[in-house]
């Protein structure tokens, strides 16, 4: 695929997804959800990525959506009048062109992927530009980040999800705080809400994402970290433990048997694990427990 909007790099193992549209400052289009929803999509077939960073090009992050162009600038269809039955038809293509928020495309293929996303927020990251953010593993900001949950100054609500992202990181107290105040948070005032960790110097915060990268998949097994990662989305939210433990079960039984193996003799004769498992081939189980918690 062309991109126009996204540029990506791979190095040893780790997919950077950079937002490209530097002189908007990485403004948000549909076209650019189009290309990001794609890409969290496709690289879990992607054997030859164990994580995916994403950054911005030049002095920001994503400063939120592209607020200059005609029409609905959300790119939402006007002539519509979706009701909530409306959406549980979320694959419907007249909801997905005209009614889906398209930030909510992205953060959903995010959750959904099978490899760990670290943002490195290397400057404003406001509105989209934060809460896509949100359905990350990991939020690290450089000393020029600026984030901000924007959207109750131009009179509209947070999206992507966030709803319930949000909470889940920071708790509902600060989540509220955060949302209806609309401020726009220092790199300082994002690391002590919860959002965020550093900050880093701004010509360290790649590397720092990196060896984050590193830290959780070098050496490790794709299939097994894959599944602890889903594991803790999705088990976190059932209602009782019993759920959770249904699912670490069948986890546990088929990496025991594949690259748990691997795991165990490299441990006991001393020496680096070779796993041979793969993201793009996850057991048998797999498709139908996610899709039957949300897809």
């Amino acid at each position: 695929m062309t991109y126009t909007t996204i540029s990506h790099e791979i190095e040893d193992g780790i997919l950077t997804v950079t937002l490209d549209r530097p002189d908007q400052l990485n403004s948000f289009t549909p076209t650019m959800a189009d290309e990001l929803e794609r890409t969290f999509r496709e690289v879990n077939d992607d054997d030859s990525v164990r994580a995916v960073i994403v950054t911005g090009a030049g002095r920001a992050f994503c400063a939120g959506m592209d607020l200059t162009k005609d029409g609905n600038v959300f790119g939402l269809d006007e002539t519509l009048d979706p009701s909530l039955a409306d959406m549980d038809r979320l694959e419907d293509p007249a909801l997905t062109a005209g009614v889906r928020d398209t930030g909510g495309r992205v953060t959903l293929a995010i959750h959904d992927c099978r490899k760990p996303v670290i943002a490195a927020i290397n400057g404003a990251a406001v509105g989209i530009g934060a809460t896509m953010t949100l359905a990350m593993d990991a939020r690290l900001v450089s000393s020029k980040a600026r984030v901000g949950l924007v959207f109750g100054r131009i009179g509209i609500v947070p999206e992507a999800a966030s709803s319930w992202f949000l909470p889940r990181i920071v708790g509902l107290p600060a989540a509220l705080d955060l949302v209806l105040s609309a401020d726009i948070l220092d790199a300082d005032a994002a690391v002590a809400a919860g959002l965020a960790t550093g900050p880093h110097e701004p010509e360290e915060l790649l590397t720092a994402a990196r060896a984050l990268a590193d830290r959780w998949t070098k050496g490790r097994s794709p299939v097994a970290v894959a599944l602890a990662r889903q594991m803790l989305r999705r088990n976190a939210a059932q209602d009782h433990p019993v759920e959770a433990h249904r699912i670490d079960s069948l986890a546990m039984w088929h990496t025991s048997v594949g690259d748990g193996k691997e795991g165990v003799a490299a441990f006991l004769e001393k020496r680096d694990a070779q796993f041979t498992g793969r993201a793009s081939q996850m057991p048998d189980f797999y498709d139908e427990w996610v899709e039957s918690h949300g897809g």
